[in-house]
């Protein structure tokens, strides 16, 4: 697609952003101001008390970044006022109907106005309170779709989802959509209403115990991937096709707090625990809260979308800046960041994976263009969806192995200085290749030392107590982390982007047809000159 149509279409357009002081919402919004400053309006909704509130976050979150260095340079002193011309800041939660607006002007002002709707407001911690990810990551996206549906100017809805809603398959992803209530475990039974009323039934139960902020929030934590896990024991049992064991889980499901559902026992519960079983009924399901919820958002935004033109965007694991507006920015430490940072800074010492494990990255300001180009192509008063997958496994694939040498060369030439001003020196880095190593490992480093300061801290009165549970929690630490992360680092699928690939070829065509067309019409003029030069 030529920049000029993408120019042209943002032109005097209104644009509604939902979790605008998110990393990849401030590179949407930067990139549209700096390229077509004749954008009618940015709507931008924030999760803010009040407008003060808002205008907090905007100036400290957003715009007061050094992401807006070249736009404020291109705007010189009329910054402030082109960003009071093109914002209108919107506070609301999209885990509420009408996206929590309580400013009902406000709200049909944006009714009225709004042609394009791009929801990035997400959840992205893997291990995000239960509650917390499906307000914002299932039920948000519907409220979104609900909201966008009531725009009378609507051209397209944009939801961004992610690749890994694939879960742990293996081979090449397609750009497939899930309808309602799938799973990747074919287990019939999924209901997302259903899976609210759990939450709500087992807040009220923890309340109702009394329970502390910080065991509600653990609580939280551990109910999405026992949800996760209810569904893998179906499968295991045999139990896939039938309809009476799945309303049977649901009736008895949390009967009683800080247990595991009656359906599962609690022998049953702490052995789908347990590394082992805990791998083996994942491969069939989802492997943690975030890729969970986010699954069933796009099953909501197919469900609910009516006949609204609708794109769902799949990025992988979203990097920092290529090119725009600067090569290299970034917010804070992202997902692939810290190995970097850690091994750097002499902290990493073993990498666990797979080497030859593909790591599909792709920079920010990259899928910021595929938002642009895919809601500029599919405008339209139409129904339609469509899935765009956005990485780089096929075209340009990276693997761990790669990332190891990297770093070696880079930090060997430009090492890590630390707080004493030493540059840290780094070598290569013990590599374990299965999970059995890494427990092995942490059996023979920690596990072992652990056992005997617990026995030496009982023999002496708890004189070691403090390091006894220091050392435990950062076991417990380590060892969540790695459940969380492990299906990543062990992974072996691509993702294909036929849709993206469809679409460039089509625009390459048309840019050809339109330089053909043009020459065509040229060399027809200069002929007709010709002629009538002749006919003088």
């Amino acid at each position: 697609m030529e920049l000029g149509s993408a120019l042209h279409f943002l032109d005097n357009k209104s644009i509604l952003v939902t979790g605008a002081a998110g990393f990849l919402a401030k590179i949407f919004v930067e990139k549209i101001l700096r390229v077509q400053p004749n954008v009618k309006k940015f709507y931008l909704l924030l999760r803010a008390a009040d407008h003060k509130s808002a205008i907090h976050r905007l100036h400290n979150e957003i715009i007061g970044k050094d992401l807006f260095k070249v736009l404020k340079e291109k705007c010189g002193k009329n910054f402030s006022s082109f960003i009071s011309e093109k914002i209108t800041l919107i506070p609301g939660d999209i885990s509420h109907e009408d996206l929590g607006i309580k400013d009902c002007n406000l709200v049909q002002e944006m009714l009225n106005e709004v042609d394009v709707v791009v929801n990035l407001a997400a959840s992205t911690n893997f291990d995000e309170r239960y509650d917390v990810a499906l307000g914002l990551n299932t039920f948000g996206a519907k409220f979104v779709a609900n909201f966008a549906k009531k725009c009378v100017k609507l051209k397209v809805l944009v939801h961004v989802s992610t690749a890994y809603v694939s879960g742990e398959k293996t081979g090449l992803m397609l750009e497939n959509s899930y309808s309602m209530g799938e799973t990747l475990n074919g287990v019939s039974g999924l209901d997302i209403n259903f899976e609210k009323n759990v939450i709500e039934q087992k807040l009220n139960e923890l309340r109702l115990l009394g329970a502390s902020d910080k065991d509600i929030t653990q609580a939280m934590k551990d109910l999405g991937i026992q949800r996760l896990l209810e569904f893998c024991l179906l499968i295991l049992s045999g139990a896939q096709a039938k309809e009476d064991k799945v309303q049977r889980m649901k009736v008895s499901c949390w009967s009683e707090p800080y247990m595991a559902p009656r359906a599962v026992p609690r022998g049953q519960a702490k052995a789908l625990a347990s590394p082992k079983m805990g791998k083996l009924a994942r491969f069939y399901g989802w492997p943690n809260t975030y890729v969970f919820t986010k699954a069933m958002g796009e099953m909501l935004v197919g469900e609910f979308k009516a006949n609204m033109a609708t794109i769902i965007l799949r990025p992988t694991i979203i990097t920092s800046t290529f090119k725009e507006p600067f090569p290299g920015w970034a917010e804070g430490v992202r997902t692939i960041d810290s190995l970097a940072i850690g091994y750097a800074k002499g902290k990493l010492t073993f990498f666990l994976g797979d080497l030859d494990a593909v790591v599909d990255l792709i920079p920010a300001d990259m899928v910021v263009n595929a938002i642009i180009v895919a809601m500029v192509a599919h405008a339209s008063n139409q129904p339609s969806e469509i899935i765009y997958q956005v990485g780089s496994s096929m075209r340009n694939p990276v693997k761990y192995r790669n990332l190891q040498d990297f770093g070696y060369r880079y930090f060997s030439k430009k090492p890590w200085i630390n707080k004493d001003g030493k540059a840290v020196i780094v070598g290569k880095i013990r590599v374990m290749d299965s999970m059995a190593s890494f427990h092995r490992y942490m059996a023979l480093r920690y596990l072992l030392p652990l056992k005997g300061l617990e026995f030496a801290n009982t023999a002496f009165c708890h004189f070691f107590e403090g390091v006894y549970s220091d050392l435990n929690r950062k076991i417990s630490f380590v060892t969540r982390l790695i459940d969380i992360y492990r299906p990543y680092l062990f992974f072996h699928a691509m993702y294909v982007s036929i849709h993206s690939s469809y679409f460039i070829l089509f625009f390459t065509l048309k840019s050809l047809n339109l330089i053909i067309s043009s020459n065509l019409k040229k060399h027809r003029t200069a002929q007709l000159r010709s002629e009538n030069l002749g006919n003088h």
